[in-house]
């Protein structure tokens, strides 16, 4: 029986009880939509490699946690992921160190769970086209915000911006995405 054959919950059980091999099977399944991921989140590919490594010896360290009833191993790995890739966008902004408009991720960070589902819920379409009408600084304070779980003081330190002008974009965006996404065309005030 090849490592193909066997399921994801298998390679977790596995991989509680310290089987190499799982984590290997692991690494091969699902390294690549975890650096996809994190990259996206942390905006550079070294950065992204770190987190993928962290998160894959985290999830070796942890595997003892993962309950199959709160998601899939797929969900629990790129929760991790997720959650890494703040860790590291937050150290670098306490370090001192910002982030230009064009160096922060682009879109929302396609984490896996409840944001997925909301996202879709939301008729994701609709929501896209809103917030790509809005100004740049707005719609990455957004993101940053409802997307990639920053705080508003996080996101003025990673911006390089007062406190005040991130909390009057986000105002001013959300106005506008409400604005747009309760707009009679398009039937989604009611949904």
């Amino acid at each position: 029986m090849t490592t193909h054959d066997v399921t994801d919950e298998q390679l977790m059980a596995a991989l509680a009880l310290s089987d190499l091999h799982a984590l290997d099977a692991l690494y091969d399944r699902y390294a690549k939509p975890a650096f996809a991921l994190a990259y996206r989140i942390v905006g550079d590919r070294g950065g992204a490699e770190d987190v993928v490594q962290d998160a894959f010896l985290s999830a070796w360290r942890q595997a003892k946690s993962y309950r199959r009833e709160r998601g899939s191993p797929r969900t629990w790995l790129m929760s991790i992921v997720h959650h890494r890739s703040i860790d590291r966008l937050r150290a670098n902004a306490s370090s001192g160190g910002t982030l230009s408009l064009d160096e922060l991720p682009d879109g929302p960070a396609e984490a896996p769970g409840v944001w997925q589902q909301v996202w879709a819920g939301l008729r994701g379409d609709a929501v896209r086209r809103a917030l790509e009408q809005l100004p740049p600084e707005q719609k990455k304070s957004i993101e940053l915000a409802y997307f990639s779980g920053y705080t508003q003081s996080e996101i003025a330190g990673l911006m390089g911006v007062p406190l005040g002008t991130v909390k009057g974009r986000m105002r001013m965006g959300l106005q506008k995405l409400r604005a747009w996404l309760e707009a009679p065309e398009l039937g989604l005030s009611g949904a």
